[in-house]
């Protein structure tokens, strides 16, 4: 396997880039110099990398977390911030770019195994994607920083997400009906009464702005309520921890690896 040039030692990556250079290194090993492109938006194919380069430093120095949500990108800064939409799902999630790569000429980026997991194509070798380079909210990049997930984009459309096949050179194709999703517990109806000793919650998480909060609590069929300066989403009453666990599945399924159960 050709392991990212950024999970390569640091004094070996200095060596060979002076060598190259020394040689007339016209063509250098991403040879595509750094750039800050705000309005970089990219069609092409992807990769993914994980256990097997953990705890190797990439290109700005931080530790390789497999299952944080980060990538390997030839020339946007590090640290930035991308949109990688999966072009076979029109699945969208927020990734965070600290590395180099991919040195190879038929990638545009490697993805880490938490964000092919997030994308939905851990089990798959290559797949088609648009990079869109975004700005995100400050709580978003907190949350990636730290090693967690932002919420799941909204899915392209069909129109655009054909679109953007063709622009690849792929056929489009028909949109398939989204997958089942696993049997959530059902909240009790609001005219069925909840004792406070069996009132139980899924909190799904707290929103800096009520749009963010609507669009979350659309994805997992929650509700919004005002809590100070944030909008917070949750799902439920349940009757019980069982009925609880069950719904908050799901929900971290969705992205929402901070979800809890909150009486």
């Amino acid at each position: 396997m050709l392991y990212p040039w950024g999970c390569w030692p640091m004094q070996l990556r200095k060596t060979i880039k002076t060598l190259l250079l020394i040689a007339g290194g016209v063509a250098l090993i991403g040879a595509d110099a750094p750039a800050d492109r705000t309005s970089y938006d990219e069609v092409g194919r992807a990769s993914w990398y994980g256990a097997e380069l953990a705890g190797h430093k990439t290109g700005n120095g931080e530790m390789f977390k497999p299952d944080a949500i980060t990538a390997a990108h030839r020339t946007l800064p590090m640290p930035s911030y991308v949109e990688v939409t999966n072009l076979d799902t029109g699945r969208t999630i927020l990734v965070r770019i600290n590395d180099r790569g991919p040195f190879t000429g038929d990638r545009i980026i490697d993805i880490s195994q938490g964000a092919a997991r997030q994308l939905g194509v851990e089990g798959q070798g290559h797949f088609p994607v648009r990079v869109r380079r975004v700005n995100p909210p400050e709580y978003e990049k907190t949350a990636l920083l730290n090693g967690g997930t932002a919420a799941e984009r909204l899915a392209t459309p069909p129109a655009l997400l054909n679109a953007l096949r063709k622009k690849l050179g792929a056929t489009p194709v028909a949109m398939a009906k989204p997958a089942a999703m696993p049997a959530v517990a059902k909240p009790l109806p609001s005219n069925v009464p909840v004792t406070a000793s069996g009132a139980y919650f899924v909190q799904v998480g707290a929103f800096s702005t009520e749009a963010r909060a609507n669009i979350a609590a659309k994805q997992v069929g929650g509700t919004v309520q005002a809590s100070g300066k944030y909008w917070r989403v949750r799902t439920g009453p349940f009757a019980n921890t069982a009925a609880a666990k069950a719904a908050l599945g799901p929900v971290t399924a969705k992205g929402y690896r901070d979800a809890r159960i909150t009486r």
